[in-house]
């Protein structure tokens, strides 16, 4: 096995261990394996637009609602890279990624039934009908919330490096097995969205509506069955249809299976050590650029309810917001199913994709500096007696073509960051998994820092993201080195070995 690279011991480290090329598979292979981001999306939608509202209800404050959202950092920081690491490993007869793929899917179905039913266990348990805390309800929801940040990092992941074996090591079919993911993962959006502003679908679940599950929270179980449906039948259809080979496992994974353990860990950090520099210049660039986009995730809705509708929690003005929030999402989610499409176009030579990448994080940057205006503007047209009337229709139109127009960034930080990483990686030789798992490590950590400093509030983060945004910006097109084309990068292949 051949090792590209100075290696430090005699014991390569698992970013640098090959494995030979695999051929490319047919292009509808590919497209079965990135629907299935159609129904993971589904679920994250639907947690983007309606659970920090949900979590309210239930009687956490919106100061504690952020630290809920920890969970997503946190699994991200373990599970992905865990879960790349042993994906990259497995010698299953089923594979090397089904079966984390599986895993996940039934994971997601049983995180969603104890979140969707939290108000009812909570009920059965012990807790009041009235406004108050509800604390066994809302310890049920965080296990389940906990559980489905897991599941869906389980399957991200998997799914993620899958496609690049799919791509057979070509650096074009990585581009567009990631550009598809991205426009699944827009389809999922905007039916997660679509489901979260109609107010009326639990009537199709008529059971949803309990004594202590009123129309919001039924509505809200009712998007989540139809969410789990969407996601186990597009993974049983995949994973159905689309087979792996499993791999001879190499010397250095059959030693360490015989000593009953491989150092998850220890592989983790000498996989970062042994970071190729222009893997390094990608987690930069792709941390700065996630601290400008959590805030806008993590609080648009609210944004709207809060800032744009003037709205307090539980009031019908703050509901009205979050509802043209999750309109706002779908506009955002149509705009990035075709940005998605067009991405692979705007970056079919290596040299844009630097430039693309960083001009749409300029892009971003004058976007999240809006929302300061259109919320000035929202004030000052508020009517001074404190009468509880929506914004005129200048201010939603401002708010949702924002929304539209973030759809483009959006598209290229679905796409490009993995792309590139399984490019880099694939000519280092390294894993696919683990190198997708360190790549999370950029996009949690940042998520961690804007769920702590700005918990309670929403234009201090906003104006941080747009000044991330910018430096974001800047570094993609100063110190991002451009692709390699298919044909520098099948030299590559020949010298380093495909993982």
């Amino acid at each position: 096995m051949e090792v590209r690279g100075e290696v430090k011991s005699n014991a390569p480290s698992s970013f640098q261990l090959q494995q030979p090329p695999t051929p490319a598979e047919p292009l509808r292979k590919i497209i079965l394996v990135a629907a299935i981001a159609a129904g993971v999306q589904f679920g994250w939608a639907l947690q983007l637009s309606l659970l920090t509202p949900y979590v309210q209800l239930l009687g956490i404050p919106h100061a504690w609602a952020a630290f809920i959202w920890l969970c997503g950092p946190i699994s991200g920081l373990v599970v992905q890279p865990i879960v790349g690491y042993y994906s990259d490993n497995c010698t299953s007869r089923f594979g090397r990624r089904r079966p984390f793929i599986t895993a996940g899917a039934g994971l997601v179905a049983v995180a969603v039934f104890l979140i969707g039913f939290a108000a009812d266990l909570g009920h059965a348990a012990g807790d009041s009908l009235g406004k108050g805390p509800k604390p066994r309800a809302i310890a049920v929801f965080v296990v389940g919330f906990w559980i489905l940040d897991v599941a869906n990092n389980m399957l991200q992941g998997p799914c993620r490096a899958f496609l690049a074996d799919l791509s057979g090591g070509n650096a074009r079919k990585m581009s567009t097995a990631n550009a598809l993911f991205s426009f699944f993962m827009a389809v999922g959006n905007v039916l997660g969205y679509a489901a979260g502003s109609y107010t009326k679908l639990y009537k199709i679940f008529p059971f949803s509506k309990t004594q202590a599950c009123d129309l919001y929270c039924a509505n809200l179980k009712s998007c989540f069955f139809i969410s789990i449906t969407l996601l186990l039948t597009m993974t049983v259809l995949a994973l159905t249809i689309v087979r792996e080979t499993a791999p001879a496992a190499a010397p250095e994974q059959t030693a360490a299976a015989k000593k009953g353990k491989i150092p998850v860990f220890g592989e983790l950090f000498g996989a970062l050590k042994d970071l190729p520099r222009t893997m390094w210049i990608l987690l930069l660039v792709t941390c700065l650029n996630w601290i400008a986009w959590f805030p806008f995730l993590l609080f648009d809705t609210d944004w709207m309810g809060r800032e744009v509708y003037g709205g307090q929690v539980g009031t019908k003005l703050y509901d009205h917001g979050v509802r043209a929030g999750a309109l706002g999402l779908m506009i955002n989610s149509i705009v990035l199913g075709f940005a998605s499409l067009g991405v692979q176009f705007l970056a079919r030579r290596p040299r844009r994709v630097k430039k693309l990448w960083g001009g749409v994080n300029f892009l971003l940057a004058v976007c999240l500096a809006m929302t300061v205006l259109i919320t000035k503007l929202a004030e000052r047209e508020r009517p001074a007696s404190g009468a509880t009337a929506s914004p005129p229709v200048g201010i939603k139109v401002g708010a949702l073509t924002l929304f539209a127009v973030l759809g483009i960034p959006l598209a290229v930080t679905y796409s490009i960051p993995f792309a590139l990483a399984s490019i880099f990686s694939s000519n280092s030789g390294s894993g696919q998994g683990l190198s997708l798992g360190v790549l999370n490590l950029a996009i949690v950590i940042p998520q961690w820092a804007v769920d702590e400093l700005f918990g309670g509030g929403n234009l201090p983060a906003f104006v941080v993201g747009a000044v991330a945004a910018a430096v974001s910006g800047i570094l993609s097109l100063v110190m991002l080195p451009s692709p390699p084309d298919d044909v520098a990068a099948a030299k590559a292949m020949t010298v380093g070995g495909f993982h």
